[in-house]
């Protein structure tokens, strides 16, 4: 079918399709999948879901998840995520897509799904498809021409149906102004600030102690422990004698030609001059002056390094400025687009980014380049061994695995087993403090067993593991005299911080009485009335610090409006705001950023309008899943 195509080959599916490994069902969990012999997992308008199709959804989420997370995957994150439910939704709306594009009869010819599948670049050689290198890395991840064009095809109709539904979306120039407005504009607020550390006379008494350890006695609980024996089955010990054949080099070579790869690098100084990114034209024009000072100062013959240490206010600036070598897609994108268009020994004009002006020193630049076979072999021949070292690993810890049918007692068990059992110290969630790399899974592993029971065969990323709680401690509330210095410091905090906040209470309350005015409270209550700078929505306020909950008060507030309901509990303390002046963007800001914001603004819309569809689309279908396959 379509045996053309083969000679050819893109799309997002094949990047999961390239990036995904097969995935051992550690997590899987045995009975966790009733439906699994069940030829179906689901039912669409009467269009069943099959049990393959879900796994492969599943098991792509869980390599991305393994990307993210590493060696820290547990089964707990898995079920918080509700991996299977994100999976099964895929699929469904999948499902859905695929009928409504079919309703409005978009369609994929053959010649479009040659020409998409032959622009992949994994399955070419030097620019130009290579059929044999399509065979093979298809056979790689065990799938068949027909199945992936056939998905190919899918996910180009859904790119159509998508782009159909998304490309009539429109961004007023009413709504980037709204958005422009509401986003920069600024505040500035008088504050009083109430510190709980100037209460420092306190001096609980006996029962004082007492009373609060009873009433927060849960808060004193020891944790549980647990302590364990368990075999570690390392796949760097299973390495000898393995041989890796050189068809298996070229075909690992081939199908992950990638890596090896090394993209153009430049080596560059550079010398910031900081600028706020919303900064006006006058403070944009005077830091760039100053930049244009330097730079002259570089052009006749001062050595740059020297003046990035005395001018730059980077954090390069140690450093002589020195970036070492980067990529393009490392800098912010002005930086890079200047930097990768130098020659070595140039130094630029100032260039604008986010962070203010800079002067780039290009030192060296590094071409593209991709290393041989012969070059990488070794390195392909030391990543297939360790791979094959794993199931070698894995089939050991099984073999032993199976022994725990018969025999209850890890420690007998291992008699005679070339891997030797190692035993813990007691334990708590956090996972034991030595012996183990992987502590937290170990920890959550160890945690879900009983006492005494053998767990199967635990992948952790350092190799595979069988593990048997031998012993546990229950958690406990200890006796007051064990945590006295805690519950000390605990009461003495609470009490400051009660202190703190009935004082600016007080503080508030006699505001509001006046209608604002602080000269004479404040005096008489000992309280220094400080003002802010401009601040806006996001970042920080000078003097108080980065404190969300005081920014949107103070958003909130008005001439008419100065003070806010209650005081307002921040890192360190309590404050009393008061508003004190409100100032819009200008319109030079708003013309500098429309594009942006429209094009921010659009693509949200976008996955607003496409969202809805999906709604629409599941709100008027008939969705049936299998029962307990989510339990």
């Amino acid at each position: 079918m379509l045996d053309l195509m083969r000679k050819h080959a893109g799309s997002w599916l094949v990047k999961f399709i390239l990036a995904a490994i097969i995935v051992v069902f550690v997590f899987w969990g045995v009975g966790s999948y009733k439906a699994r012999k069940a030829t179906r997992v689901a039912l669409v308008n009467g269009e069943p879901i099959t049990v393959d199709e879900f796994r492969n959804a599943y098991n792509n989420r869980i390599e991305m998840l393994r990307q993210q997370f590493g060696n820290n995957l547990t089964e707990d994150i898995i079920e918080m995520l509700q991996v299977k439910r994100q999976a099964l939704d895929q699929v469904i709306d999948q499902k859905l897509l695929l009928n409504e594009a079919r309703r409005l009869d978009i369609r994929v010819s053959d010649e479009e799904l040659i020409t998409a599948i032959q622009q992949i670049s994994a399955f070419q050689s030097a620019g130009v498809f290579n059929k044999s290198r399509y065979q093979n890395v298809l056979n790689r991840y065990r799938m068949t021409p027909e199945v992936f064009e056939a998905r190919q095809r899918e996910s180009m109709v859904i790119d159509r149906l998508q782009s159909l539904i998304t490309g009539s979306v429109k961004v007023s120039e009413q709504e980037v102004r709204e958005w422009y407005n509401w986003n920069q504009a600024k505040v500035k607020i008088d504050y009083a600030f109430f510190d709980p550390s100037i209460q420092t006379e306190l001096v609980p008494s006996e029962e004082d102690l007492s009373a609060f350890f009873q009433e927060n006695q849960e808060k004193y609980k020891t944790a549980p422990k647990r302590k364990a024996a368990y075999m570690h089955f390392k796949p760097e010990d299973f390495t000898s004698g393995i041989e890796v054949p050189q068809d298996d080099l070229q075909n690992y070579y081939d199908s992950h030609s990638e890596e090896f790869k090394t993209p153009r690098t430049v080596e560059a100084r550079h010398i910031l001059f900081k600028l706020d990114e919303n900064a006006d034209s006058k403070t944009e024009d005077q830091a760039r002056q100053k930049a244009l000072e330097v730079l002259a100062k570089a052009n006749e013959g001062e050595d740059f390094a020297e003046l990035a240490k005395t001018y730059s206010e980077g954090p390069s600036r140690e450093r002589g400025g020195s970036l070492g070598a980067f990529k393009r897609e490392d800098m912010v994108k002005p930086f890079s687009e200047k930097a990768f268009s130098m020659k070595a020994g140039e130094i630029s004009e100032p260039v604008r980014t986010r962070f203010g002006w800079h002067l780039i020193q290009v030192e060296k630049i590094n071409e593209a380049s991709t290393r041989s076979l012969a070059e990488a072999s070794e390195e392909i021949r030391q990543k297939l061994t360790l791979e094959r070292a794993k199931n070698r690993a894995y089939e050991a810890a099984e073999s032993v695995y199976e022994l725990s049918f018969e025999e209850d007692d890890l420690s007998r068990i291992a008699d005679g087993q070339e891997i030797a059992v190692q035993y813990t110290d007691f334990f708590t969630r956090q996972g034991p403090a030595t012996g183990v790399i992987s502590r937290a899974r170990f920890a959550a592993a160890a945690f879900e067993l009983p006492v005494m029971e053998i767990s199967d065969v635990l992948d952790l990323g350092d190799g595979f593991y069988i593990l048997q709680v031998v012993e546990e401690l229950p958690a406990k509330i200890p006796a007051l005299s064990d945590v006295e210095a805690q519950v000390t410091a605990d009461f003495v905090r609470k009490k400051q911080d009660d202190m703190a906040r009935s004082d600016a209470e007080a503080f508030l309350s006699a505001l509001k009485e006046t209608g604002g005015s602080s000269d004479k409270i404040s005096e008489t209550m000992g309280q220094t009335i400080r003002s802010t700078d401009w601040f806006g929505r996001t970042g920080e306020i000078s003097g108080i610090g980065s404190e969300p909950e005081i920014t949107a008060t103070a958003f909130g507030l008005s001439a008419g409006n100065p003070l806010p309901e209650k005081v307002l509990k921040g890192k360190n303390g309590y404050y009393v705001i008061r508003f004190n002046e409100r100032k819009s963007p200008d319109d030079e800001g708003f013309n500098k950023e429309e594009s942006t914001i429209r094009e921010r603004l659009l693509q949200q819309k976008r996955i607003r309008s496409y969202q809805s569809l999906l709604t629409l689309l599941r709100d008027n279908s008939e969705i049936e899943i299998e029962d307990s396959f989510l339990q």
